[in-house]
C-alpha cells in the first residue's frame, strides 16, 4: 500500500488529472505536490510515493483498477467516463470509515455531528448495497442527477478564488453560450445544487447556475482577476423561495391560511423558514413571512392543493386563481 499520509487526496488529484488531460510523469509529479501544498502548506511526495500510487490505480485486485496503461510516457485514462469514485472502497479507505462513525460515537448527543453522521451512514449503507447486503435506508435523492461531479471542483474553484468560463445550454436553447463568471457560494435546493456569482460577461452579480446536464464545462482563466461578491447571501436567501430571484422583484408580505389541520405541518417542515405566527386565537391557522413571488414560491403553495389559502397580496391571490383555473380545464369533460 502506498504512503497512507493524505493518500486520499493525491488519490482523488489522480484521478482529476487522468480523467481531464494527459501528464508525463514529471508534469504529474508536479501538478500533484502543488495540490498537496494547497491543503497542507509546505508538504508534499517523492517521486517514488507516486510511482506507488500509480500502481495502486492500475491494480485490479487490491486497487481501483484504472484502465491506465503501463510502459507509455503518456499518463491518462483510455475510457474518460472512468472515476475511482465509481469504484469500492479500498481495505484502507473502509477502516477511516469505521474509525470515523466509532469517533462519531463520542460526539452522538452534539448537534455539530448530526449531519455528518447522517452521511456517513448512508455512505455506509451504499457500499453495503454493493455486497447484496440487506437495504436498511430507504432516503430521497435524485436517481438521474448527474451534476454532482461539478460540485466538488466548483467547491473549490471558490476557495481558491478562480475565475472561470462557463459554458451553458438552456433546456431552450438551440446553441451553448459562453461567459465569464466568478464563484461565490454553493446552495442546495429540491435534491439539486445550484451555484451562485458574478456573470461578468452580462454584469449580474447574483447569477445561478443549475449543476445539472445544462453545465456542459467550465474552464479555469488563469489569468482574470477574481471578483469578490458584495453580496450577503444570508439575507439575499431569507426572503427567497428557491433559487430564481426575478432582478425586477420585490420583498411583499405573505399571509396563508391553512385548512385541515395543514398548518401543523407547515410549521415542522416550512419552506420558508423565518415565518411568523400570529398571536389572535382565530388566527392559529394562520402564518405570514416576507418574500419575494417567484415560480418555486407558486410550487410550494400549489403542493398543499385545497389545504391553503393565500390571504395576502392580491397579485399572488390572482396568480393561484389562474393556475386554478386552468388546472379545472384540465379535468373538465
Amino acid at each position: 500500500m502506498a504512503n497512507s499520509i493524505h493518500a486520499h487526496l493525491r488519490y482523488n488529484i489522480l484521478d482529476y488529472c487522468f480523467r481531464n488531460k494527459s501528464y508525463t510523469f514529471d508534469e504529474l509529479f508536479k501538478v500533484l505536490n502543488e495540490g498537496i501544498a494547497e491543503f497542507y502548506p509546505g508538504e508534499g511526495v517523492a517521486t517514488r510515493t507516486l510511482r506507488e500510487d500509480l500502481k495502486v490505480f492500475r491494480d485490479k485486485e487490491n486497487g481501483f483498477g484504472a484502465p491506465l496503461p503501463e510502459k507509455i510516457r503518456i499518463l491518462r485514462y483510455t475510457d474518460s467516463t472512468f472515476s475511482i469514485a465509481q469504484r469500492p472502497l479500498l481495505e484502507y479507505e473502509q477502516y477511516l470509515i469505521d474509525a470515523a462513525q466509532q469517533l462519531l460515537t463520542r460526539f452522538e448527543n452534539h448537534p455539530k455531528y448530526n449531519k455528518l453522521a447522517e452521511a456517513l451512514i448512508k455512505f455506509q449503507d451504499e457500499e453495503e448495497q454493493e455486497n447484496d447486503a440487506k437495504r436498511i435506508l430507504f432516503y430521497d435523492h435524485n436517481e438521474e442527477y448527474k451534476g454532482i461531479k461539478f460540485l466538488k471542483p466548483l467547491y473549490l474553484a471558490i476557495k481558491k478564488k478562480q475565475v472561470l468560463q462557463i459554458n451553458f445550454k438552456g433546456f431552450k436553447d438551440e446553441s451553448s453560450s459562453v461567459f465569464e463568471f466568478h464563484p461565490h457560494i454553493l446552495k442546495q435546493y429540491n435534491r439539486r445544487w445550484f451555484v451562485f456569482g458574478l456573470n461578468k460577461t452580462r454584469d449580474v452579480p447574483e447569477w445561478s447556475i443549475p449543476l445539472d446536464e445544462r453545465l456542459i464545462d467550465f474552464d479555469i482563466l488563469e489569468d482574470e482577476n477574481y471578483a469578490e461578491s458584495n453580496t450577503d447571501w444570508e439575507v439575499f436567501f431569507r426572503t427567497i423561495v428557491g433559487v430564481v430571484r426575478p432582478r425586477e422583484a420585490q420583498v411583499e408580505k405573505l399571509v396563508l391560511r391553512f385548512h385541515n389541520g395543514r398548518e401543523n405541518y407547515f410549521k415542522t417542515k416550512p419552506f420558508q423558514p423565518d415565518f411568523e405566527e400570529f398571536f389572535e386565537q382565530e388566527k392559529q391557522d394562520q402564518v405570514w413571512f416576507e418574500t419575494i413571488i417567484n415560480k418555486e414560491l407558486v410550487q410550494q403553495l400549489l403542493s398543499y392543493g385545497q389545504d391553503v389559502e393565500v390571504l395576502e397580496p392580491e397579485v399572488l391571490r390572482e396568480q393561484l386563481r389562474e393556475h386554478s383555473n386552468q388546472m379545472y380545464k384540465f379535468y373538465d369533460d
